[in-house]
């Protein structure tokens, strides 16, 4: 009778306590997400715009060093034609 007795309890505080261990936890992620998905975006169109800044100067410094390099070129090649 006692052994029955105690396993009921047992179950019973088993059930309560994986009841509850659930609510707690789904609330929790769900919390946590939706902060998460803020700051994601929020950080992805600074950092966008940040390399489109980086992306437009270097073209222009690349294109302004292309363009000495191939005035070298043709300046070197003339002198050494004459």
């Amino acid at each position: 009778m006692k052994k029955l007795i105690a396993s009921i309890i047992v179950l019973l505080i088993a059930t309560t306590i994986s009841c509850a261990q659930t609510e707690i936890a789904s609330t929790n992620t769900v919390d946590k997400t939706e902060v998460k998905k803020e700051t994601k975006a929020s950080v992805s169109l600074k950092t966008k715009a940040k390399v489109l800044r980086i992306n437009r100067k270097k073209n222009n410094e690349i294109i302004s060093i292309k363009s000495y390099r191939k005035s070298l070129n043709i300046k070197v090649k003339t002198v050494k034609m004459c």
